[in-house]
C-alpha cells in the first residue's frame, strides 16, 4: 500500500557518518558498487555499519543557468573512524533541524512523489526550503520493487 506521511518540523540526527561525494555527471559511478566499497571500508577499519543508506542531494544553478547536482552517500558507523583516506570523509555528528519530512512508502520509481508532497505543503504554508535534501532508505523490497524512505528537506533561515 503506497502512502505519504508529512511533518513540517522534524530533526534528523546522524552519528559517526562515513561520506562519499559523487558528481552527478560522472556516469561511471555505480551507487551499488560505491555502497559496497563503503561497507568494506567500514569493516576494514574495525567498525560496524549502523542503520540504512542515507543520500544527501544538493542542487545549484551555475552562472550558465545549468543545474549542478551533487550527491553524497552516507553510512553511519558504531564508532568514529579516525584518519579516513580519500575519497571518503568522516563526520562525527550531523544534526539537521527544522526540516520538512515525508515518509514515502511505494514503488521505487515514484519516490519523487515524496519530494513533490513536501514542495506542495511548503508552498501552501509559505515555507522556504533549502536546495538540499536527505533521503534515508529505511527498507527496500526488491521482489515488489517498493521502498520505505524518510525524506528531509530543511527550511531556509
Amino acid at each position: 500500500m503506497s502512502k505519504l506521511q508529512i511533518n513540517k518540523n522534524k530533526i534528523l540526527k546522524l552519528s559517526n557518518v562515513l561520506k562519499y561525494k559523487i558528481l552527478y555527471d560522472n556516469k561511471s559511478d555505480d551507487f551499488n558498487v560505491i555502497v559496497e566499497r563503503m561497507q568494506s571500508y567500514i569493516k576494514a577499519k574495525g567498525a560496524v555499519q549502523i542503520g540504512p543508506l542515507i543520500q544527501l542531494t544538493k542542487t545549484e544553478f551555475g552562472e550558465d543557468n545549468e543545474m549542478n547536482i551533487e550527491v553524497t552517500l552516507m553510512l553511519q558507523c558504531n564508532n568514529y573512524i579516525h584518519s579516513v583516506e580519500q575519497p571518503f570523509e568522516m563526520e562525527g555528528i550531523i544534526r539537521i533541524s527544522n526540516s520538512m519530512y515525508c515518509r514515502y512508502i511505494g514503488p521505487h520509481e515514484k519516490i519523487r512523489l515524496g519530494f513533490d508532497k513536501i514542495n506542495v505543503v511548503a508552498f501552501e504554508e509559505e515555507i522556504e526550503l533549502s536546495n538540499y535534501s536527505y533521503t534515508v532508505y529505511v527498507s527496500e523490497n526488491s521482489v515488489e520493487d517498493t521502498v520505505v524512505a524518510d525524506i528531509f528537506v530543511p527550511h531556509m533561515g
